[in-house]
């Protein structure tokens, strides 16, 4: 059993496009981020928490950025890519380390919402900083060396009632 001080200050760097597309991929659902931001916080003190999102051209995600909101998650929004031939990028890693740099001396623990592998050297960065990691992601698409070097990992797949809505 993991213990988790009430008086943790706790931030949250939720990556939506990789909880998106393995909700999609894997269980052909929806993510609910006021879950993933409840078991993120644990009954800590909260002090930001940010969702990472891409706009596209038609705007049809306006109404999901403002769900974010109202959950008290900070969006963060940026055009998506799209080069010739069709071919679209979103990538937020750059953008979620520099915020997780930034914000670490403000916190005790920083919470993942990604199961993406680029972020290892960022967890093990916070790690060496003194800062507790935790990660919040599919336990078939995350990286097997990020479950490890985080000091906790939850599944989302092994409660997916709570964690998903079906389509």
């Amino acid at each position: 059993m993991v213990i988790k001080h009430i008086g943790q200050r706790v931030a949250v760097l939720i990556d939506v496009q990789n909880l998106y597309y393995s909700a999609r991929n894997l269980y052909q659902s929806r993510v609910n981020f006021g879950e993933v931001l409840n078991s993120a916080v644990s009954g800590r003190n909260l002090i930001r928490a940010f969702a990472y999102v891409d706009r596209t051209k038609g705007g049809e995600e306006k109404a999901f950025f403002g769900a974010l909101t109202k959950l008290g998650i900070e969006t963060k929004v940026r055009d998506l890519q799209e080069f010739y031939g069709g071919m679209k990028k979103a990538d937020w890693d750059v953008g979620i380390t520099v915020d997780a740099i930034r914000i670490s001396p403000s916190v005790d623990t920083i919470v993942l919402a990604s199961g993406d592998g680029d972020f290892l050297q960022l967890l093990e960065y916070l790690k060496n900083q003194g800062k507790r990691v935790e990660v919040v992601a599919f336990g078939r698409t995350a990286s097997l060396k990020l479950k490890k070097v985080a000091d906790e990992f939850i599944d989302i797949q092994k409660d997916t009632k709570k964690y998903l809505f079906k389509k």
